[in-house]
């Protein structure tokens, strides 16, 4: 056999042992940290905060951070953690993001850990509770950090662990979530070169997971429209300008702009109403009315001609009669966009992780995430594990943000997972 073929051979056969030793490695990481995940998830969801006010969380992520000999950073958009594992090796930055906060939900679960934490929300006495499952998201990524630290000697790279707060949204007059943080510098200052992140959902059974290439999910903005006419009796409506009326035909007009003004053979859109509040009697045709509605869209083109259309409508038809409207449209959060070329790049690994049968093709979610923050500045990603039990039937499953939600434990192990083959398999990629 020829000298330089046999050296080749030689170096093959030993690069495949270290590749499955290293695999042996992981593997092994992954099965011991699996019950401090649950360990860690329970505790979190006995001791839930909300949106940038997640201190106890934060400093609980902090603590296990610097235990695994992490540079990490706190205090960011208020409560949010930094952790940057260093690799040995030249690689790419790896980004890894979880979510914090809870929400103002009264939990109705019979859980031996179920949250009986309560606040103040905007004068109303409630409950706090982690019903959209961003305490599974906190201890599997404090599970994925554990299982890289373990293996920074191997690493080609460097991973950037984000622990957010506040994307529930920010409390009434703070800013916050990924938009604070990035707005703090975040990205400048650690440089990924992409991003990945995942959500718990209760529409999956366990070893499932759900992804879906390009918009995933809608972009969430709220407009507000105030109708100012003139008060008079209801007996004599020509006395005044009547607001009522004039509101009743911009919610049709507006109700016109998707069906008829936005090329929706582009990208669905979803204009919606949720109040209109004006007058106090029957006979009294009254000064003002107000409105607030929502914004769904998959496209940002189309989501700024609907800003446009809703002004120019509600301004026009108020006027036709006599009243003024003012309009004020309030951005929130942008598509998030699954990256066409890393969504195919990174399916082998999803395939590694759930198998083929595993695998899902989601159809758009028109809930809204602020991840999409992140994924306009660099490449993203972002999938949904599965959360109900293996047997139950999802479709019956109690949806995330109810009192009943629940995630079921055995899906941890598959969401730590994915994040640590994520991050090994771009890693290797990119040599």
């Amino acid at each position: 056999m020829n000298k330089s073929i046999l050296s080749l051979s030689l170096a093959s056969i030993l690069g495949a042992v270290t590749i499955g030793a290293q695999a042996a490695d992981h593997a092994s990481l992954l099965k011991q940290v699996e019950p401090k995940v649950i360990e860690w998830r329970r505790d979190i969801h006995q001791n839930p905060e909300l949106g940038n006010r997640e201190v106890r969380t934060a400093a609980k992520v902090a603590k296990h951070l610097k235990a695994l000999r992490m540079e990490v950073e706190t205090g960011i958009a208020y409560t949010g953690v930094v952790g940057m594992l260093k690799g040995a090796k030249p690689g790419p930055t790896v980004m890894l993001r979880a979510d914090m906060d809870a929400l103002p939900v009264t939990e109705k679960n019979d859980l031996p850990f179920r949250s009986t934490k309560t606040t103040n929300y905007r004068g109303v006495d409630v409950g706090i509770m982690h019903a959209c499952g961003h305490d599974t998201h906190v201890a599997m990524l404090m599970g994925a950090a554990e299982v890289l630290a373990g293996m920074r000697d191997e690493l080609a790279g460097n991973v950037m662990f984000v622990f957010q707060p506040a994307e529930e949204g920010a409390p009434e007059g703070e800013e916050g979530g990924a938009e604070l943080m990035l707005k703090e510098g975040i990205f400048k200052k650690y440089q990924p070169d992409v991003a990945f992140g995942l959500h718990i959902t209760s529409k999956l059974n366990v070893g499932q997971l759900g992804y879906r290439s390009g918009p995933t999910m809608a972009s969430a903005d709220r407009f507000e429209i105030s109708v100012k006419g003139e008060q008079t009796h209801g007996s004599t409506p020509w006395a005044g300008a009547d607001p009522i009326a004039a509101a009743a035909q911009i919610v049709s007009g507006v109700n016109h702009i998707v069906s008829r003004q936005i090329n929706i053979t582009k990208e669905p859109a979803i204009v919606s109403f949720g109040k209109i509040a004006g007058g106090v009697r029957n006979n009294i045709i009254p000064e003002e009315v107000n409105m607030v509605g929502t914004i769904r869209n998959f496209d940002m083109d189309n989501r700024a001609q609907i800003f446009a259309k809703i002004t120019h409508t509600a301004e026009h038809i108020a006027l036709a009669s006599g009243n003024k409207a003012d309009v004020k449209i309030i951005e929130g959060y942008p598509v998030t966009v699954n990256d066409p070329a890393l969504t195919a790049q990174m399916l082998p690994t999803l395939e590694k992780v759930f198998g083929a049968q595993g695998m899902i093709e989601m159809p758009k979610v028109t809930g809204a995430e602020d991840f999409s923050f992140y994924a306009m500045e660099v490449p993203g990603l972002f999938v949904f594990l599965g959360g109900t039990a293996k047997g139950s039937d999802p479709r019956e499953a109690a949806s995330n943000h109810s009192p009943y939600f629940i995630a079921d434990e055995s899906a941890f192990k598959f969401g730590t997972r994915a994040l640590t083959e994520f991050t090994l398999d771009y890693m290797a990629q990119a040599q």
